[in-house]
Parts: structure tokens; C-alpha cells; sequence
């Protein structure tokens, strides 16, 4: 099984945060299948690669807690049932 989940990155004291699909057996620093974004806490900043989170999404991975805060915040979920009716119709 595939999650979304945080990858702990940077130095002491200013840590970031790599947003990566990797599987769940993997451990928090194990290789990624892709990575697919960025947090900063520090600088409360954000990137999201969204067609590659759609991609996971749409194949069954499951975002962790955090990494789903941070996906609806950035409305990818929107455009993930936006794209879900498209398929409908």
C-alpha cells in the first residue's frame, strides 16, 4: 500500500518537510516511489506537484493526517472529486 506522508529533511532546529509517496512498510527516511512536494513550518510555505498527487490519490494512496491538512488547504481534494464527475459524466 502507497501513503502520502512527510520525510524529514534539512538541519537541526530548522527542519523541512518533503511530501513523498512512498510505500507504507518503508521507513520515515526510506526510499520514496516519487516525491511529489514540499512543507516548511518555519515559514508556514508549501508546494504541491498536484497532478502527481492526483495520480497517487486516484490509484488508492492514502495521505497521512498532516499531508491531508496541508492537501486540503492547497484544495487538491476539490479538484479530486471535480475530476472524479468528469470521468461520471
Amino acid at each position: 500500500m502507497v501513503k502520502l506522508r512527510l520525510k524529514r529533511c534539512g538541519r537541526k532546529q530548522r527542519v523541512v518537510y518533503r511530501i513523498v509517496a512512498i510505500d507504507v512498510r518503508s521507513r520515515r527516511e526510506g526510499r520514496d516511489l516519487r516525491k511529489v512536494g514540499f512543507y516548511d513550518p518555519i515559514n508556514n510555505q508549501t508546494y504541491l506537484n498536484v497532478p502527481a498527487i492526483l495520480y497517487f490519490l486516484e490509484k488508492g494512496a492514502q495521505p497521512t493526517g498532516t499531508v491531508h491538512d496541508i492537501s486540503k488547504k492547497a484544495g487538491v481534494f476539490m479538484e479530486l472529486s471535480f475530476n472524479q464527475q468528469m470521468k461520471l459524466n
